[in-house]
């Protein structure tokens, strides 16, 4: 049974309902979910597992909002829910990742760690402040493009509807190639994309603003194959 640490957490959303959506996915998937609220308590898992001291982790979900708070709009949150990543701690994703280990980053994963080189490169994208952007939280149509067609993660689920926050304008490494996109502020922003970093593979999924997100059937399929193809488990069913 594989290994699946799941960051959650944060400020703004409802992640305690979110992360119970993706722990019932996970458990319908046959992992076995340990959940955590502190990057530097995932940090220091993943750095024991991969010295030895416990079973590897097969995937890493984040479904987290952590940042630095800099901003004075988040002072009253910030004593609560700042955090500033060190290298060290980035690096240490990173190695997860390159290492073979999946990543599955939803939502608001692009906000957080202030878009530390590393958590970026890794997630292909990141938000950037004064740039980055999104219309109010409602009905978002979704889009499967030509290579979500032939991708396993995005296999079967077509076009959808679904109440969210669409992402767009962020800081996008060089090559992204979406499997689904929204379109909002004149053009359509990639929302779904699948990558291999190193040994390990990424997906990310900018969609999740709240449970009923998730539960959408077409999303909870995507969700469901999104784990199993960032583990590399082909048996897994959607």
């Amino acid at each position: 049974m594989t290994r699946h640490l799941l960051l959650g957490g944060g400020p703004l959303h409802d992640f305690a309902a979110t992360t119970a959506v993706v722990e019932r996915v996970a458990e319908e998937q046959g992992l076995r979910t340990t959940t955590v609220t502190e990057p530097d308590e995932a940090v220091a898992l993943l750095t024991d597992a991969a010295a030895g001291g416990a079973e590897p982790f097969g995937l890493l979900t984040v479904d987290a909002l952590r940042w630095a708070m800099a901003a004075p709009a988040y002072a009253a949150q910030r004593h609560e829910h700042a955090y500033r990543i060190t290298d060290a701690a980035a690096a240490a994703l990173d190695r997860h990742v390159r290492a073979g280990g999946g990543l599955l980053a939803l939502h608001t994963a692009v906000i957080c760690f202030d878009g530390h080189p590393h958590w970026k490169a890794l997630c292909g994208a990141a938000w950037a402040w004064g740039t980055s952007a999104h219309p109010p939280l409602g009905p978002a149509h979704v889009r499967l493009t030509a290579d979500g067609r032939r991708h396993p993660v995005t296999a079967g689920v077509g076009d959808f509807t679904v109440d969210d926050e669409v992402y767009g304008f962020l800081d996008e490494e060089d090559g992204l190639t979406p499997l689904l996109t929204s379109a909002h502020g004149g053009r359509d922003h990639p929302v779904v994309w699948a990558r291999e970093v190193g040994a390990g593979r990424v997906v990310t999924d900018v969609l999740g603003h709240g449970p009923a997100s998730l539960e959408h059937p077409a999303h909870r399929r995507l969700l469901a194959q999104a784990m199993a193809w960032a583990r590399r488990d082909r048996a897994a069913s959607p």
